[in-house]
């Protein structure tokens, strides 16, 4: 389900934004250069948030990949995960 990203605190996305950027791969970028992409790329369009109920994981995937994909019609608190 999509979760439009503006409806989050600023907090909560840019956790939800980190716990994304620092998953499994070999990126070697810095997080907070990772993560201010992601929320530039989020404020521009180019990709959308999206929250999978059954994993309780969230997702960012570029626009072309979510269009079939539905919009939450009332957002409902999305638990993070703390490491």
């Amino acid at each position: 389900m999509r979760i439009p990203h503006l409806q989050l605190s600023p907090a909560a996305l840019r956790a939800v934004v980190e716990e994304f950027v620092t998953r499994d791969g070999t990126d070697h970028t810095s997080v907070e250069q990772r993560i201010e992409l992601v929320l530039h790329q989020l404020d521009v369009g180019r990709v959308e948030l999206h929250f999978e109920q059954e994993t309780e994981t969230c997702n960012i995937l570029p626009m072309n990949e979510s269009r079939n994909l539905t919009i939450s019609p009332k957002l409902n608190p999305v638990r993070v995960r703390e490491s």
